[in-house]
């Protein structure tokens, strides 16, 4: 493979090692992710190929993670994404799943400020 990427035709592939390095992944997790068919790479043999629709889709899965999406919620999202390249790497996520996440991380965050906190005082007491 090529330091980044092949040709075929006039497209660029991706193996799984360039995209695992590339976003700081492991192949399990692109294997993963194949296998609920969030990315379909090209099969030559053993080899996966990834085409840039593929490495866009990688990078949208990740920004939904990072954001605290599901999978399944990415999943639904990047169904109602455009099919085109240059959209790929496009959530569209629904306002009522922004709101819900909001809740949600904004509860975790007050949890959490709550348990630094006490570690806090116990440190101040016993420490």
């Amino acid at each position: 493979m090529d330091e980044n990427k092949n040709l075929v035709g006039s497209k660029k592939l991706y193996s799984i090692k360039d995209l695992a390095t590339e976003f700081s992944v492991s192949l399990r997790t692109l294997r993963f992710y194949e296998s609920r068919g969030l990315i379909s790479p090209y099969r030559d043999g053993l080899n996966r190929l990834y085409s840039e629709n593929d490495r866009q889709r990688l990078s949208a899965i990740l920004q939904g993670k990072q954001l605290g999406f599901t999978l399944t919620e990415i999943s639904e999202m990047l169904a109602r994404s455009p099919k085109n390249v240059d959209k790929s790497a496009e959530l569209k996520i629904p306002v009522r799943l922004v709101d819900k996440q909001l809740q949600f991380l904004e509860t975790q965050k007050a949890e959490v400020e709550m348990a630094i906190e006490e570690l806090q005082k116990y440190k101040m007491e016993f420490c």
